[in-house]
């Protein structure tokens, strides 16, 4: 194994879920206020899911994001 490919490699898809994933929030919750389906305050409970089937990896983060 080539640790610096490795790492790399593992850097990279981070920032790929991170980027896209906040991308992904801010668009909906500009949508939903746009919709008046949010008004700004509320509290988004968050969860994301990282799966490796090769390395039985199944791990769930749950979180919140504060409108306000």
């Amino acid at each position: 194994m080539n640790e610096d490919t490795f790492n790399m490699d593992i850097r990279k898809f981070l920032k790929k879920v991170g980027i896209n994933a906040q991308r992904e929030i801010e668009h909906a919750v500009l949508r939903a206020l746009d919709d008046k389906k949010l008004n700004g305050t509320e509290t988004l409970k968050v969860s994301m899911t990282l799966d490796v089937p090769e390395l039985s990896i199944h791990h769930k983060l749950d979180d919140q994001i504060h409108l306000k």
